[in-house]
């Protein structure tokens, strides 16, 4: 795999080549199926958001 085109997933937090760039993050094929198929009551529904917030609350700061 090339390094370069590796990129750390706002979700897992894991190095993945493969997913969408979503404004300036990054979301993994994996976590955006997984972000798809969960029910707005679902709780992983809330960490989805929570984690997405953290991205973008931690660019404001910087």
């Amino acid at each position: 795999m090339d390094q370069q085109s590796m990129k750390r997933c706002q979700i897992c937090d894991e190095w993945k080549q493969e997913g969408i760039n979503l404004f300036v993050s990054f979301i993994c094929t994996s976590c955006e199926k997984e972000m798809l198929k969960t029910d707005p009551e679902d709780e992983m529904y809330q960490f989805y958001i929570d984690r997405m917030k953290s991205k973008c609350l931690q660019d404001q700061v910087n």
